[in-house]
């Protein structure tokens, strides 16, 4: 096409009636971002990393930090350059201009948000039934049962979205005081019990090679894993139309919602390992995502907490879940719309004005996701579909990383710089991106099986898409931008 990545990327003037309405303060933006962090992260990864480390499962949080604020960095410098929301797909569009580039990267977050939706199903049916356990109404069921109710809540999730959601930031508070809730309560548990005399702290510093991996590829492994925990701060980039006064807001807040994050895992990872013996730690990875509701079922036998607490971890995975396939939902929309993938899948519901086809078809990818890693009965399938979300969007990361740099390069010397990321920052994090996607960190094959089987799926529609508009002449659109595309 010979349209220009500005021409399709015009920022909407401020007095545009079609403009979305700036209300996001910094401590609204900042409980957005935290809340969208902790998420079902934390309850996903936390059992299956102490299962590759043991006591120094804090140290993966922490590096897996330090990977993400590198890559902040860069989505800062970014986004304060262009404030609009499309995100990773815009910046490379703007650094590259090649629409099969972008697109890859737009159907990359698209299925990143429908592996992290089937990890919370999976997570927030095991921790429904760990809590129906622990309350003594019925046993913990098979597998398949597990199973079952997982698709099961991927088919109510679809019900809600067809229904109509609206995303009220003032909702995603009252959100996020449960699930930050739900950890103080980890913490609380894990001090607790250090406080009592019976506690292991002195596990927090010994390396437990359960693995025999040897150190370095141990931890390397973990803080791969650690990474789903970690996502959910680039999300707030498609905000940045909604919030006052962006360019000033926006390093600051980004940057202490991933201290708060971190500060909290580390926090929970303490409680872990003081809470639990060695021995439990090498066995916590089969708790998959219950293994905090072991935790704090353990460490306060003699109080009714270990009741209450699968029941808020439930409902803060089960927002996480439905914030991941509205946003998949959306995105497929928009990318139909402006015909980059198949026009039906542009549908939408005359009444309610929803993205019905985006709504089924990224349902049917997440049942069938779910129905294929589960068909392995010796696969863990929260560790196996968590990890599937980190390689996708670290090989995000690693573009829009590569994309900071060469954008850098084509900047206006004359317009005005709010955040530079310190100089060769985001080649670094690209490079540690790339190196944490790699096999050579111990990732299951069937992560890379999966997210390639995904991709494919989209690149085979994008192909589709792309001979009908050959023959009709006309060139795909932008995947990216789908706010501007007027969706519901």
């Amino acid at each position: 096409m010979s349209t220009t990545s500005d021409e399709l990327y015009d920022v909407t003037p401020e007095g545009d009636q079609h403009a979305l309405k700036r209300v996001l303060g910094p401590k609204l933006l900042l409980l957005f971002i935290v809340g969208d962090i902790l998420g079902a992260g934390v309850y996903a990864v936390t059992g299956t990393m102490a299962g590759q480390v043991g006591g120094i499962v804090w140290l993966p949080f922490l590096l897996a930090f330090v990977v993400a604020t590198l890559t902040a960095f860069s989505y800062l410098e970014l986004v304060t350059q262009y404030p609009q929301a499309a995100g990773a797909a815009l910046y490379t569009h703007k650094a590259f201009g090649i629409h099969f580039v972008t697109f890859l990267v737009a159907f990359a977050v698209v299925c990143s948000g429908i592996t992290s939706a089937s990890t919370s199903a999976n997570v927030l049916a095991q921790n429904f039934f760990g809590g129906l356990e622990i309350n003594g109404w019925m046993g913990m069921p098979g597998r398949e049962v597990v199973t079952v109710v997982a698709l099961g809540f991927m088919l109510l999730l679809a019900a809600i979205n067809l229904r109509g959601v609206g995303e009220s930031v003032k909702f995603n508070v009252v959100l996020t005081l449960v699930e930050m809730i739900a950890l103080f309560i980890v913490i609380g548990v894990g001090f607790f019990v250090m406080a009592q005399g019976t506690g292991n702290a002195g596990e927090v510093f010994v390396f437990n090679d359960y693995q025999d991996k040897g150190l370095f590829l141990a931890v390397t492994a973990a803080t791969s894993i650690a990474f789903f925990a970690m996502v959910g701060f680039e999300d707030s980039v498609n905000m940045v139309e909604e919030t006052k006064n962006p360019e000033h807001i926006f390093p600051r807040t980004m940057l202490t919602g991933l201290g708060i994050a971190v500060l909290l895992y580390m926090l929970v990872a303490v409680s872990v390992v003081s809470v639990l013996t060695p021995t439990e730690l090498e066995n916590i990875r089969e708790a998959e995502g219950a293994a905090l509701l072991e935790v704090v079922h353990k460490g306060s036998p003699d109080f009714p907490i270990d009741r209450i607490f699968p029941f808020l971890a439930v409902f803060a995975v089960a927002n996480t879940a439905l914030i991941n396939m509205l946003m998949a939902s959306r995105l497929i929309y928009g990318m139909a719309r402006q015909d980059v993938l198949p026009r039906p899948l542009g549908k939408v519901l005359p009444g309610r004005r929803t993205p019905w086809a985006g709504i089924a078809f990224s349902t049917l990818l997440a049942l069938g996701l779910i129905w294929y890693v589960s068909s392995d009965p010796e696969s863990n399938i929260v560790a196996n579909l968590s990890g599937t979300t980190a390689f996708l969007l670290l090989c995000v990361f690693t573009v829009v990383n590569v994309a900071c740099l060469v954008l850098r390069r084509k900047r206006d010397p004359n317009r005005k710089v709010f955040f530079t990321s310190p100089g060769q920052l985001p080649l670094v994090a690209a490079l540690l991106c790339a190196f944490l996607a790699g096999p050579w960190v111990g990732r299951n094959p069937i992560q890379y099986q999966v997210a390639g089987g995904l991709m494919a799926i989209g690149v085979v529609l994008w192909f589709v898409t792309w001979l009908i508009t050959r023959k009709t002449n006309a060139g795909p659109g932008e995947p990216a931008d789908t706010h501007r595309s007027g969706h519901p």
